[in-house]
């Protein structure tokens, strides 16, 4: 054989194993790593639908304790989470023994500590699930049913970085104002027969309180972290100015990954793929305002990116921020186990398995159907994101190959 005619052959072959590459990872079975998280996504499937008013029963230990002990470097939850329901359930109805003001941050929250001294943060209804909030892509109050969806969503991901959140209905006159700290008792007031309370932070005004009906107040509350796993705040490398006329390097300079490719934590590890999942997680839910992000201490950049604070979500589900992908596209770069469970939520699965992870929460519906049809439009955004880098530069330089199981403590 000529050499230009085994040139001609081996093109081909090498094509050949590329698009099979694409094929096998495109919602094909055939590859081990397709198998492997087409196993995950069925188990997945399997432990969607949560019992309502589950309770521990085969433990002597507290719900705090076993969701503690869940959390790794790598994990807030295993994926084998039976308990989930009796934790969530919790969460929504132990005693409430102290009530305190937000810890800092420019958004209304309570500080709840929990019977058995768990403390959870309490973002209480701002809007009426229909409402579209309008302007900037990260205006507007904290939506609580965010947190709510939000945590879920990292379920149905495997991603399993989210903090766990749940739905919950307080009486502001018997459950919180008893036993409020004076600084929270102080923002409290009456708007007609609703009890209301605007608390401290950034933008909080006696102006602009959140209201109860009556005395019932609806709002989503999330587990805090143990406090053996302290978190160290770090600047997001794709943060917006949050100023006029003032653009960010990577809002103008397409290269900007391969500078942040430079720096530490992101020369090395999982942290710039993690930031990629974020990119990808946030643009389905449309959060636009991750200008900072949390691991814990002391990693060594081995920590997974945690999920924290995505109630600037779900705000107007018309608008698909196309620049929250940027890591993304910039990069051109994500996990082989991300891309796979991306294709095996298409043609509607993703919104369909949100409606069921979402069906136990009190503040069932969690979500509107325009919200939920979003998800499955901005799914499609995702996936042609990611065809059009392997496109430009093959399946081989786009789908990376990371599985970093870090054991626990």
């Amino acid at each position: 054989m000529k050499l230009k005619q085994r040139v001609v052959v081996l093109c081909g072959v090498l094509l050949l194993l590329g698009l099979a590459k694409v094929f096998l990872l495109d919602g094909g079975e055939g590859s081990a790593a397709s198998r492997r998280d087409l196993r995950a996504f069925r188990k997945m499937e399997a432990s969607l639908l949560l019992a309502k008013g589950a309770r521990l029963t085969h433990t002597l230990q507290s719900p705090w304790e076993v969701a503690a002990q869940w959390v790794g470097p790598r994990e807030v939850y295993p994926d084998d989470t039976p308990e989930l329901a009796a934790v969530l359930n919790a969460l929504a109805s132990a005693r409430v023994e102290r009530a305190d003001v937000g810890y800092k941050g420019t958004q209304l929250k309570a500080l709840l500590v929990l019977d058995g001294g768990q403390k959870v943060v309490f973002k209480p209804k701002r809007y009426n699930r229909d409402y579209i909030v309008e302007g900037e892509p990260y205006a507007g109050y904290d939506r609580h049913n965010a947190e709510i969806a939000a945590f879920h969503l990292d379920r149905i991901l495997g991603f399993r970085r989210a903090p766990l959140v749940v739905g919950r209905f307080v009486n502001l006159r018997t459950e919180i104002k008893p036993v409020a700290t004076d600084q929270l008792l102080s923002t409290f007031l009456m708007h007609g027969n609703n009890t209301c309370f605007y608390g401290k932070c950034y933008y909080c005004r006696e102006s602009e309180p959140a209201c109860a009906e009556g005395d019932i107040m609806e709002g989503s509350v999330t587990l805090w972290l143990p406090d053996v796993w302290p978190l160290q705040k770090h600047r997001h490398p794709w943060g917006r100015t949050y100023r006029e006329g003032k653009l960010a390097r990577w809002e103008y300079d397409e290269s900007y990954c391969e500078a942040v490719k430079k720096m530490p934590p992101y020369d090395a590890g999982p942290r710039l793929l993690d930031v990629i999942d974020t990119a990808i997680f946030d643009y389905l839910i449309g959060n636009a305002d991750r200008h900072h992000y949390e691991s814990f201490q002391d990693d060594g950049g081995a920590s997974m990116l945690i999920l924290l604070d995505n109630a600037k979500s779900f705000g107007n589900p018309s608008l698909d921020e196309r620049s929250i992908l940027a890591p993304l596209y910039q990069c051109c770069m994500v996990r082989v186990s991300t891309w796979n469970r991306l294709n095996l939520l298409k043609g509607g699965a993703l919104s369909s398995a949100m409606r069921q992870a979402t069906t136990h929460d009190p503040a069932y519906p969690v979500l509107t159907e325009p919200h939920l049809a979003a998800l499955d439009r901005r799914l499609i955004g995702v996936l042609a994101t990611v065809r059009q880098c392997m496109e430009l530069q093959g399946a081989e330089s786009t789908l990376i190959e990371d599985r970093m199981n870090l054991p626990h403590p």
